[in-house]
């Protein structure tokens, strides 16, 4: 019986050779690296810094430049009103008419009062003519010459305090037509036709001049603050003798086709809002504007020299914060954290971070990481979208219902 521990063994020793040729040809083999990434396609900007306009927009409500309250000047009747409750009025127009008699009996007294004081000092001044020669002759006594002299300065007196006393009439008649001292828009009556005027009711109404009309918007202490920074850094220059001027957005968003001039800022702080208010002063000859209308305001005039503006979707938002793609000298994506001050139309004011001359990725960026191989083309910006034209306000027109088809002959 052959042993067995022999013939495994010589099985061993057979299978010995193959073994070792595997695991030689196992060794001896290379993996094969993955493919390279092809460079991703991005559109770049070159940074070129320039001068570009600043502008400021805030929320602001329209004030009449001059709006007069209407007011009885004498106690009396309301007669009637004869305006149109908010139309627009002109100066010197009649607006209410108050009774009249009491007043104009008044000043038939006063003349009468008038011719009497006059009479009176006609007879003084011809007796005074009569003695005065006689006493110079002293046919008369110099007492006699004082009492005609004294006698004629007083009946004088009661003529000028008499004239004063019609005048004083002829003003309260006067003040019964009460009419608008300015041009402008009318407000609500007060009162109701037949109502006695006194003191403690003598408003009326109210005029309003729209032209020029001022707006009014207020800069806050944070804001006023920031502006006198960016200044003080060279980021920001102001408008040329500080003349500012304002463009004012309707609440449907058109542009006002008057523009308007900051004639006042408000030199103290306001203790309730802590904001001062500015205020613009602008033409409104059409009357578009009323007043206490809320609108929005763009203010022009100051520059920012050597800007850096990017389009918006070139800045990118991280978990540090704003940041761009900086393609470098080998066209490798860089990182770089950026900061971001106001908007300008659709680009983006980039106050630090970056510098003249270097390229920033455009679009592709979100697909990028740091150090992507990139194919830069340069940035085309794309022309803007023609404006379309306003809507009119109110409800859409219903669709026209079709007509149905007339039956056919038969």
């Amino acid at each position: 019986m052959p042993d067995t521990r022999f013939a495994c063994f010589r099985r061993a020793i057979w299978l010995v050779p193959p073994l070792a040729a595997a695991l030689l040809a196992a060794c001896g083999k290379t993996e094969t690296p993955p493919p390279a990434k092809p460079p991703v396609e991005v559109s770049v900007l070159t940074i070129a810094p320039r001068d570009v306009p600043a502008v400021f927009e805030y929320v602001a409500q329209t004030q009449s430049s001059r709006q007069v309250n209407i007011q009885a000047r004498v106690s009396g009747f309301l007669e009637k009103r004869v305006y149109t409750e908010g139309a627009i009025v002109k100066a010197g127009q009649v607006l209410f008419l108050m009774d009249m008699k009491p007043f104009q009996a008044q000043v038939d007294a006063a003349k009468a009062q008038l011719s009497k004081a006059q009479a009176a000092a006609e007879v003084a001044k011809q007796n005074l003519a009569r003695v005065k020669p006689l006493a110079e002759k002293e046919a008369l006594s110099q007492k006699d010459l004082d009492d005609a002299t004294g006698n004629y300065q007083s009946t004088s007196a009661q003529v000028d305090a008499a004239q004063a006393q019609l005048t004083t009439a002829q003003l309260n008649l006067s003040y019964c037509t009460i009419t608008s001292p300015v041009d402008g828009i009318s407000g609500a009556a007060a009162q109701a036709d037949g109502t006695y005027l006194n003191q403690q009711n003598a408003q009326l109404t109210t005029v309003a001049v729209l032209t020029p009309m001022y707006v009014n918007f207020s800069l806050s202490e944070n804001e006023f603050q920031s502006f006198r920074d960016q200044v003080a850094k060279g980021q920001l220059a102001r408008a040329p003798d500080n003349s500012y001027l304002v463009e004012i957005v309707l609440v449907d968003g058109q542009v006002f086709p008057h523009t308007g001039r900051v004639t006042f800022a408000d030199p103290a702080y306001s203790a309730q809002t802590g904001t001062f208010l500015i205020r613009a002063t602008v033409d409104n000859p059409q009357g578009l504007l009323k007043p206490n209308q809320y609108v929005r305001v763009r203010v022009k005039g100051a520059t920012r020299p050597n800007a850096i503006l990017l389009p918006q979707r070139a800045v990118l938002q991280g978990a540090k914060g704003h940041f761009v793609w900086v393609v470098d000298k080998d066209n490798k994506a860089e990182n770089r954290p950026v900061s971001v001050g106001d908007w300008s139309g659709d680009d983006w004011l980039v106050t630090d971070g970056l510098r003249a001359g270097e390229r920033v990725v455009v679009d592709g960026g979100l697909k990028l990481g740091p150090g992507a191989a990139l194919a830069p083309k340069p940035y085309v910006a794309s022309a803007p979208a023609p404006a379309k034209p306003p809507q009119p306000l109110g409800p859409k027109p219903a669709a026209a219902t079709p007509k149905p088809a007339a039956p056919a002959a038969k």
